[in-house]
């Protein structure tokens, strides 16, 4: 008896086990870390959206489900479409899929069900959620294969993570809005601003495999630039917010601070390109956090009026 109990004990430890390690490769397949680029505006975009029709736990819960499985599933689309140059690139080359950590099944079949969660999250979110999800899905998916036949790859990217605070924003209220259209759009320019920085990384690389990128047809200095004005249209966006939702000084306030973390992102990465990492996750991830918590300060117990 004591046997067979140890034997079950170990049987359940060794699965446990094996479940944990399978979770921690999907982790790092779809870079589980960089969800701190969506959520935070999608987030956003709940908190507006919850002046127009109340909230509720069940819509928040599938919201997070359609975003996690959204993500999911275009992140592990990019991997497979991908896997061949990045076994080539010495950036990505450790990469789980290129290791043998993931295997190719599993790939495919996590896609498969990243899929089937969304669109059921989509069902769940209401008839206008459903009918636009297909579209969502072919859009997020489709950005895995564009920097094979366009330079604007990153614009691409930027609409498809827009489509995160759109898409919350339809989940609460039901309707389309101007106000959270320009939200969606802001949060693309910024996205496609600082991917762009982020490309410069494979300049050489993009090049000798004809692969297309803005930093790999125009030469670093005019792309660094495009980026700039990328992100100055950003900072536009989420000035229009904030007057079109009447937003008040300490949503302003933040944008201000936001405007600064940008400059000085732009002014590491022309100094040395060696603090692209940097630039590109710390500063933008802090840059989504602080947006989300200067707009929730502000609509909780700011004054209005800029």
């Amino acid at each position: 008896m004591v046997d067979s109990a140890t034997s079950q004990d170990a049987s359940a430890s060794s699965w446990s086990a094996a479940l944990l390690r399978r979770l921690q490769d999907f982790a790092a397949l779809v870079k589980f870390s960089h969800t701190i680029f969506l959520f935070p505006f999608a987030l956003s975009a709940v908190i507006l959206a919850h002046g127009v029709r109340p909230l509720t736990l069940g819509v928040m819960f599938w919201v997070v489900v359609a975003l996690v499985s959204a993500r999911s599933a275009a992140m592990v689309m990019n991997r497979i479409a991908d896997r061949d140059y990045d076994a080539q690139n010495p950036r990505t080359k450790d990469r789980p899929l290129i290791t043998g950590q993931v295997s190719a099944l599993q790939a495919w079949l996590w896609l498969v069900a990243a899929c089937a969660i969304f669109v059921l999250a989509a069902w769940r979110l209401g008839d206008i959620c459903l009918k636009l999800s297909p579209v969502a899905l072919i859009w997020v998916l489709g950005y895995s294969f564009t920097k094979r036949f366009t330079a604007l790859c990153h614009v691409w990217l930027g609409l498809a993570t827009a489509l995160a605070p759109l898409g919350a924003w339809l989940a609460v209220a039901g309707q389309f809005s101007w106000g959270a259209v320009v939200l969606a759009l802001a949060c693309a320019a910024w996205v496609a601003g600082f991917d762009v920085i982020y490309a410069c990384q494979d300049i050489a690389f993009d090049q000798e495999q004809g692969l297309k990128s803005l930093p790999a047809r125009l030469g670093l200095s005019r792309a660094l630039w495009v980026s700039r004005g990328l992100h100055a249209v950003a900072m536009l966006g989420f000035f229009l917010v904030g007057l079109i939702f009447g937003l008040g000084r300490v949503y302003f306030g933040g944008v201000g601070l936001i405007a600064a973390i940008l400059l000085v992102e732009q002014w590491l990465v022309a100094r040395r390109l060696a603090n692209v990492p940097m630039a590109f996750f710390t500063l933008n991830g802090l840059v989504s956090i602080l947006y989300l918590a200067f707009l929730a300060l502000d609509r909780w117990w700011g004054t209005p009026g800029v």
